[in-house]
């Protein structure tokens, strides 16, 4: 008994409409192995491009200074036709490291001194060079917390909050005409971190975040695509710290 030509339209079209979705789920497949190979080598390919332009740039700062008798680089080009990059950076690390044993000895400190006397007598470089020694001092000493605690504090207006940096306790001027206690927090934008606003918040309105600056400083370039994990226990996690919805007022 043959198909009616209703049966044959119906059976066409179903045919049809499995290939279309047969077609469809190969698409989606291809599509979904691009994204993953793309979300698998685009950060290392980046990382990669970032870290070979910065050892190239210095190499290219750095090595043209080493005399060609001894410049590594030049001795592996041409007796092994190999260009190693990174000599300059290993020529910069060693140099600091060295610069630092010296100035800690007793003859390295008097050397440093005498400079800085003789800096301190030039009257703009001498605010410069007082400037970024202090800051440079600040975040670099191993007991300061500067920049390793992170902060949410509300900005712009009550009930927007942002993520930033506390970076020391308010002193000077600016602590004496306050009558709160305020801390200096640096608020970076995004995606660039590095730069931003200087806020001086009282430390009553700040919440300390367990989360890593290194975590922030993700959370912040990636414009919340990046959200760190809450490590804290379950019991804290489900008690809220503060409400937008409070007065501004009480307290």
């Amino acid at each position: 008994m043959s198909d009616s030509p209703r049966n044959s339209a119906e059976k066409q079209s179903n045919m049809e409409q499995t290939h279309i979705v047969r077609r469809r789920g190969v698409l989606s497949k291809f599509r979904n192995y691009f994204l993953t190979g793309l979300i698998v080598t685009a950060p290392v390919g980046i990382t990669i491009t970032l870290a070979l332009w910065v050892i190239n740039w210095i190499d290219g700062k750095i090595v043209p200074l080493i005399p060609e008798t001894y410049n590594p680089q030049l001795l592996f080009q041409n007796y092994v036709g190999v260009h190693i990059p990174g000599i300059g950076l290993v020529v910069v690390l060693v140099g600091l490291t060295f610069i630092g044993f010296v100035a800690a000895g007793l003859v390295g400190r008097v050397m440093v001194r005498s400079g800085e006397t003789l800096l301190n007598r030039m009257p703009i470089i001498r605010s410069v060079y007082g400037a970024l020694k202090q800051i440079f001092e600040t975040v670099l000493r191993s007991s300061s917390r500067s920049f390793r605690e992170v902060a949410l504090i509300e900005y712009p207006r009550r009930g927007i909050w942002a993520i930033g940096f506390i970076t020391t306790k308010t002193t000077g001027e600016v602590q004496h005409d306050i009558s709160e206690e305020v801390v200096n927090v640096f608020l970076p934008t995004t995606p660039n971190p590095t730069s931003g606003f200087l806020l001086f918040v009282p430390r009553k309105d700040i919440i300390v975040l367990d989360m890593t600056v290194e975590e922030a400083i993700k959370m912040i370039v990636s414009a919340g695509i990046v959200t760190p994990p809450d490590r804290r226990p379950a019991d804290v996690q489900d008690t809220p710290l503060v409400s937008s919805s409070e007065d501004p007022d009480k307290g």
